[in-house]
């Protein structure tokens, strides 16, 4: 891969980490519902020219935009308004791939490789690690939210699999509309102090949800999906194992969460799983 690609790369990772503190900072002041709902509105007017009809595909769309933009994204930010910390949400997030790998054993009848399932394991056990740090521990609903969140991402990767000539933007635009028309009503029967918050908010909190539907979902996933355009998923997907890392730095020294050594092995057990699922290493003897 180039040199400016692996740029690319980086910027597409420092993106993603960076909407774990704008997610945190916004939630401190929105109610959670109501920020992802902020977020999306302000996405789906962005990408109005890509909410196009996908003709034969549209009930697969419809599933999918449900199951991320209501669902998985709420339990996000619902998460990190009850997580006393970034990083470790930030971590237990990667969950989504080994649920994806045992969403395609139940679902499509896949047989995995050995190794595969190795590193669902690994990941699995190093976020019962993270679940035994204090500040962890005394927030339980947030880490059951990310758990969720993250099966409810590897539900839609299984539907995604399906999809056939569908481009990032408009599938994000989809997403978006069903956040916005399903969050609306939810914000508005379990939440409140919404429109206090929206008045009171400063040009900082509203940067917010501004940045988690900018730098997240345009900047973030469209340098990912223009990587993948050109690169195979073998070598584009392990490189994004460096969002989690960053997220952790930025929690330690944007947003002061404190490091136990249960956080950083039950991390690092966890990371290392991912890779396991995503990394495919060269057999023994034969060039990478």
């Amino acid at each position: 891969m180039p040199f400016t690609h692996l740029l690319l790369a980086l910027i597409a990772n420092a993106a993603w980490a960076f909407n774990f503190i704008a997610g945190k900072a916004g939630v401190a002041h929105f109610p959670p519902l109501l920020f992802t709902t902020l977020r999306f509105a302000l996405l789906v007017l962005l990408l109005l020219p890509w909410l196009r009809p996908v003709p034969g595909q549209m009930r697969r769309v419809l599933l999918i935009a449900v199951v991320m933009g209501v669902i998985h994204f709420s339990m996000i930010f619902g998460g990190l308004a009850a997580a006393g910390d970034v990083s470790s949400v930030a971590i237990a997030t990667q969950l989504y791939v080994p649920m994806s790998v045992l969403a395609g054993i139940w679902w499509l009848g896949e047989r995995p490789e050995p190794r595969r399932l190795l590193g669902t394991a690994i990941a699995f056990a190093g976020v019962l690690v993270i679940g035994f740090d204090p500040v962890v521990f005394l927030h339980p609903l947030a880490l059951a939210l990310i758990a969720g969140a993250s099966a409810a991402f590897a539900g839609a990767s299984i539907l995604m699999r399906g999809l056939k000539g569908v481009g990032v933007f408009t599938m994000q635009a989809w997403i978006a509309l069903a956040a916005v028309l399903g969050l609306t009503p939810l914000t508005l029967l379990f939440e409140h102090g919404q429109a206090q918050a929206i008045a009171t908010a400063s040009w900082l909190e509203w940067g917010a949800p501004a940045y988690s539907a900018i730098g997240s979902s345009l900047v973030g996933h469209g340098i990912v999906y223009w990587l993948l355009k050109r690169h195979p998923v073998g070598v584009t997907a392990p490189l994004m194992l460096l969002s989690p890392v960053l997220a952790v730095i930025f929690g330690v020294t944007l947003w002061g969460d404190q490091l136990s050594w249960k956080l950083v092995v039950g991390g690092l057990m966890t990371l290392a799983g991912v890779a396991v699922i995503n990394v495919r290493w060269p057999l023994r003897g034969t060039r990478p």
